[in-house]
């Protein structure tokens, strides 16, 4: 059977600050803000992960996101913090969300920690570097100037992804097996060096 647009539907009304992108297997996504209604969708994909998926985002094993957490996660404080998804092309609140990438400012710094996390139905795409690129976009707009996160040594996607991007990595001194990866986006540091 051939699967056929139904023309008689409007397509959604596409939400403000968001990007459409076509993944390299043909798949439309929007990355856009998140959004308070995307709690229990981001509730309900992450019972879709592999373990192994969430230990190298969290990484240490979690079978369940909290609702502090979840609330926390999908409730910006504007210059504080920033989250974008890469979601099915539907409203908040109704469409599956297959990635997400946060930042959170250091408290009293101008410097941001990172979390992404990009689940293996839309994996190996760019998606990765797509919500990468719009956190350093981000940060460097509310006068952030390093970005870092912690890493497992295993993951290696990601430890690849951060590289490319221009981080620098150290084996973290809480654990032999974890990697801190930092960015700076201040280019006069750079240069300082």
């Amino acid at each position: 059977m051939k699967a056929t647009r139904c023309t008689s539907q409007r397509p959604p009304k596409t939400p403000e600050r968001t990007e459409v992108i076509r993944l390299a297997d043909g798949r439309e996504l929007w990355l856009r803000p998140v959004h308070p209604a995307d709690a229990a969708p981001i509730a309900g994909g992450f019972e879709l992960l592999a373990d192994d998926e969430v230990r190298k985002r969290y990484l240490h094993p979690v079978k369940e996101l909290s609702l502090s957490y979840l609330t926390q996660l999908v409730n910006i404080v504007p210059g504080e913090s920033f989250a974008i998804v890469a979601a099915e092309p539907l409203p908040p609140g109704e469409a599956l969300v297959g990635a997400l990438a946060r930042l959170n400012r250091d408290p009293g710094q101008d410097s941001a920690e990172f979390a992404i996390l990009v689940s293996r139905f839309v994996a190996g795409q760019g998606l990765g570097k797509a919500l990468m690129l719009r956190l350093v976009e981000w940060a460097k707009a509310h006068g952030i100037r390093r970005l870092w996160g912690e890493v497992l040594d295993d993951n290696t996607a990601m430890i690849e992804l951060a590289l490319a991007l221009g981080f620098r990595r150290e084996t973290s001194l809480e654990s032999p097996n974890l990697l801190h990866v930092t960015l700076d986006l201040d280019p006069k540091r750079k240069r300082g060096r």
